[in-house]
């Protein structure tokens, strides 16, 4: 699947709000408004994870190659991924939540 037919936009599972897909070159795979995701890839896009869990947000880390980004845990299986802050975009990631993540431990 192409970056491409990836970046499309949806309906949030967590918050019902619509998505719109990125404007910067890449794909979202996480609500800026309450920054929520759906567990569907075992590795980054490739949509192959029959879990299908809503994915929390549980805090922010920092990457030395990609930056700051939100670390989600599947409330279904436990599994954690870590997902790059969409920002300079059409629905930027809501920074007061952001905000809020990085104050956790």
């Amino acid at each position: 699947m192409s970056r491409r037919t990836e970046n499309i936009s949806f309906i949030c599972m967590n918050c019902g709000r619509q998505v719109l897909p990125l404007s910067n070159g890449s794909y979202r795979n996480h609500c800026p408004h309450c920054l929520h995701s759906l567990h569907v890839d075992n590795m980054p896009g490739d949509r192959s994870s029959d879990c299908g869990g809503i994915m929390k947000p549980v805090r922010l880390i920092h990457n030395s190659q990609k930056g700051y980004q939100i670390l989600h845990k599947c409330s279904k299986c436990g599994s954690e991924k870590a997902n790059i802050i969409a920002e300079d975009t059409v629905m930027p990631d809501d920074y007061r939540i952001i905000l809020a993540l990085s104050s956790k431990p």
